[in-house]
Order: C-alpha cells, then sequence, then structure tokens
C-alpha cells in the first residue's frame, strides 16, 4: 500500500494548553497559532470551547483568523451542549471540524462512565449525526474512541460501533493511545485491524500519549500502518508525560523519504518560542532540539563527527541541523571521556590557532583536570592552551634578551639558565631571529629551523594589536618536526619565547 502525505492536525492550543500550569489566553495563543500556520500543519485543534469562556472565546477568534486552507477543529465531548459550543465558536472557518469523543474500552465503560458498551455506542452515534447536522455540507465530524490502546479485548465490537459512527457522519476516526501501557507493535495492530475494516475513503487518526516514552515511534509506525492523519503536540506538551512530539515525528518520516509537507525548518524557531510561553524548559536531551542534540563528549563520537562535519549526513547525527533551522551545529565538550578532537575544535573556534599536535600534548593535561571537575568549560580550556603552548615548563628558562650597540650586523645579549647554570652570550645576525640562533648554537644547543612565521594575536578592547606571535618548527636529529608558538608585545622577544618554548620541547628531562 502506497501511503499518502501524511495529515498533520495539531493539538498544542487543546491537548497542549489544557495541561499547562497556567494556560493560555486568547493573545497568546493566537502567538502560538500563528506559529503553527508558518510551519504548515494542515488542521488545528484550537481548543476545548465548551470548557469555559476564555476558550470559547480564544476559539472563535482563532477560527475568524484562520486561513482558508488550515482545517479549524473544536474538542467537544459527545453530549449535545459540548457540540453546540463547538459549532458556534468554529463556524467562521473555511474549513471547520467538529472533533467528539467517547471512551469505549471495557475498562472506562465499566469503571469511569458505568454504562452498558451498546448504550456507548449509541451515545456516539447519536453525537455524530447531531455534529453532522450542524456542519451540514461544510464542516466536517472527526471521532475519537477514547482509551483506543485499551480496546485489545474488545476490538470487534470498537470496529462495529466505528461502522456505525461511519454512516453516521463520521470521515475521520481518532484511534488515540490516550495512555501508554503496551509496546508499539501491539498498538499499531489494533490500527490495522481498523484500516482493513473501514470503507476506503475513511480517514484513520491517531492520538498517542508518551507516558512509557514510545508516542514517536508509535505513531510513525501506525503512519506506515495506514494512519493518514496524525495528531501532534509542539514540543510534546500534554497531559502528565505530554504527546506525541511533532518535531520528532515529522523528521523520523522524512528521514524514511516521506514528502512530509511541512517547513521543516520552521522547527527551531517553534520549539524556542514555545517553551518560552509554556514555562516548560527543553530537556537538554530532547531529540532534535535540546542543547545536547549535537553535542559530543566521547572521542571516538568527536572524531567521526570532525571527519562528517557539514555533511548532510554525519557519522553521529540523525540530520544536519539546517534541516530544522538549527544553525549552532554540532558541539564538542570536554571530558575524561574525550580526546585531541574535542581539544582542537574547541580551541579553533575561540579564534585560536592550534594543530593536532598541539592538541594531542595538550589531552593528558586537560583529561588531569576533567577527572576532577567534570566537563570543563572553555575558558579553562582555552587557559590550558595558553599556558602550555605559550609557557611550555621545561630545563630552558629564559631571561632576556635585547639590542646591543649597531655594528656591520646587528648585535643581541641573550640570557638564559639551563639546568641551573646561567649562560650570558652575545651574538650578531641579520635579526633577532637569527642573532638567538647563532648564541644557542654557540653553548651547545644547535637548532635547525625549518619554518618561521609572525602574525598578530588578539586584539585589545580598541582593537589594537596587543600581541605578535610567532611559529617556529625545528627539525629534530629523528626526523620529528617541533612546532612552537611564542607571544609577546615585542615582536622580538615572541621570536626567542616560541624559540624556548621548542627547546623545552626537544629537550626533556
Amino acid at each position: 500500500m502506497e501511503n499518502k502525505k501524511p495529515f498533520f492536525y495539531d493539538i498544542t492550543l487543546r491537548d497542549g494548553n489544557q495541561a499547562l500550569k497556567k494556560p493560555w489566553n486568547t493573545e497568546q495563543k493566537e502567538v502560538i497559532f500563528k506559529e503553527l500556520v508558518k510551519l504548515g500543519v494542515q488542521a488545528v485543534e484550537v481548543g476545548f470551547s465548551g470548557s469555559n469562556d476564555m476558550d470559547f472565546e480564544a476559539c472563535q477568534h482563532l477560527a475568524g483568523i484562520a486561513p482558508d486552507n488550515v482545517v479549524i477543529s473544536g474538542l467537544a465531548r459527545a453530549v449535545e451542549k459540548d457540540i453546540v459550543k463547538v459549532a458556534d465558536a468554529i463556524k467562521q472557518a473555511a474549513k471547520p471540524r467538529i472533533h467528539t469523543f467517547i471512551a469505549m474500552s471495557s475498562f472506562n465503560m465499566k469503571y469511569v462512565l458505568k454504562k452498558d458498551p451498546m448504550d456507548v455506542r449509541k451515545i456516539a452515534v447519536d453525537a455524530i449525526k447531531y455534529a453532522k447536522s450542524l456542519m451540514g455540507s461544510k464542516g466536517e465530524v472527526q471521532f475519537s474512541v477514547e482509551h483506543f490502546g485499551d480496546c485489545g479485548e474488545n476490538i470487534s465490537f470498537v470496529v462495529d460501533s466505528l461502522l456505525e459512527c461511519v454512516e453516521a457522519g463520521a470521515t475521520t476516526l481518532n484511534l488515540p493511545n490516550t495512555v501508554e501501557r503496551y509496546r508499539p507493535l501491539e498498538f499499531v495492530k489494533l490500527i490495522q485491524q481498523v484500516k482493513k475494516a473501514m470503507p476506503e475513503n475513511v480517514i484513520i487518526s491517531v492520538h498517542c500519549h508518551n507516558d512509557l516514552g514510545m508516542a514517536t515511534a508509535t505513531t510513525v509506525e501506525s503512519y506506515f500502518a495506514g494512519a493518514g492523519q496524525l495528531e501532534c503536540c509542539l514540543n510534546g506538551l500534554g497531559e502528565r508525560a505530554g504527546n506525541t512530539n511533532m518535531y520528532e515525528v515529522a523528521v523520523a518520516l522524512h528521514n524514511c523519504g516521506i514528502d512530509v509537507p511541512l517547513n521543516l525548518t520552521q522547527i527551531y524557531e517553534t520549539a524556542i518560542l514555545v517553551a518560552e510561553m509554556s514555562n516548560v524548559p527543553i530537556y537538554e536531551k530532547a531529540p532534535l532540539i535540546g542543547e545536547d542534540a549535537l553535542a559530543h563528549r566521547s572521542g571516538i563520537h568527536q572524531d567521526g563527527a570532525l571527519k562528517t562535519q557539514g555533511m548532510k549526513k554525519g557519522a553521529y547525527r540523525p540530520i544536519h541541523p539546517s534541516l530544522i533551522g538549527r544553525d549552532d551545529g554540532e558541539k564538542y565538550g570536554f571530558t575524561s571521556q574525550s580526546g585531541k578532537t574535542a581539544l582542537y575544535e574547541i580551541i579553533k573556534s575561540q579564534g585560536y590557532p592550534v594543530t593536532v599536535e598541539e592538541a594531542i600534548r595538550l589531552v593528558p593535561i586537560a583529561k588531569e583536570q576533567a577527572e576532577k571537575l567534570g566537563e570543563l568549560p572553555t575558558d579553562s580550556i582555552v587557559d590550558i592552551y595558553l599556558k602550555e603552548i605559550f609557557e611550555v615548563e621545561g630545563l630552558f628558562k629564559f631571561i632576556s634578551f635585547k639590542k646591543l650597540e649597531a655594528g656591520e650586523k646587528e648585535n643581541y645579549n641573550l640570557k638564559f639558565n639551563y639546568k641551573g647554570n646561567d649562560y650570558d652570550l652575545t651574538e650578531e645576525g641579520d635579526g633577532p631571529l637569527e642573532a638567538c640562533l647563532r648564541a644557542l648554537a654557540s653553548a651547545g644547543f644547535e637548532q635547525k629551523l625549518v619554518h618561521y612565521e609572525q602574525s598578530a594575536f588578539g586584539e585589545d578592547t580598541k582593537g589594537v594589536q596587543a600581541d605578535a606571535m610567532t611559529v617556529i618548527q625545528f627539525a629534530t636529529p629523528d626526523g620529528k618536526v617541533i612546532t612552537c608558538r611564542g607571544k609577546d608585545p615585542s615582536t622580538q622577544k615572541a621570536n626567542v619565547k616560541a624559540i624556548f618554548n621548542g627547546l623545552n620541547l626537544i629537550y626533556k628531562q
């Protein structure tokens, strides 16, 4: 069976709103409604107009401003006064829909409704007929079997009841997993039974709660089992553990090659807005939208993430962040489980020059701190970098370097200490770098320079260059190349500091 495009029916303004500690007023609902329109949902359940005057007014207002291509639905119990309230509230909409419901599980009929099953069926059918009479040819009627997920033991009764509901005028049958109790497959099997028994033109809808954390899986698999309408909620808001999260369902279907008729790039902006307005923060580990959803702390994951950075498919992410409008990209945190990749990326992201080899040198020092403190803040990592790269501890202690009287060539005096012995050397050269290297060679510390460059390092608050940075590479007798850096307001001292940092890397204790 070929799946049609999923029809997204949003329940944020009804199911999501009713679960808030402080439900939204009309003005706040309008903000969310306009966000839903930008997101491109095809239907919006604007509220439970029979619950109070504020909700009635909000439903009426939103129906009045709704675009012609969006279905506007209102919820009503299977009683006439509720149905009339919905009809009055949404009649201005171009596509109005009355959504009425009653429970049909054996448990609920016996212990909550306290009614005979045949009486419940009659209530449902009569409610649909009455709603249809109010809608006429302009609108639609949707019927929900509340607690459908508990109807496995009396599914034959439910199927027969739904066939009568369709005859009465219901064009959409919503099958909610009102309380999630079992694995998705058990629910999906029930969906398949209903789908198979209904006329082809009847739309099957699912509305799943997240009590066991499987609402997304249940909704996605129900779609592939024949459910054309998916009732979802922004940010997964809703009673108890919430409703199916629209973002997760949409992206899961997208990844499965389904043409999802939503503006997916609007997701992240919408999520942030809903979190602010609902006072329900986004959990840091929330799929797709959480702060940690794109974070990597394992060294293995960081390495794979870096190697596939920017690619549509990442080694350790389900989507490219831009798909849902995220522009923050993948993040690297450094813990005792991390490695060189995290250090390299974090330091580079702060605008500092760094090589992979330098990052490797920093790993043991950073890990030692992380074992004590946990994840290291970026500032701490930068501090380690500045100290370990520009102030390398070792056998050599640089004391001073200064230019002497001018001759045919420039003369420089170098003072340093090596293993407790002081050295005071004067050499000439075409510049400070050459003079310093010649002085060291005369003391028995000759080095082979293979690369040299100097650039600006950092700016002060007025945008004036603060330091010069020298990068030097020495070739060691065993064929290795040592990169060393030095920084100082004085360009010549930056050169010398880089040289001594290199010496301390080469002449280890």
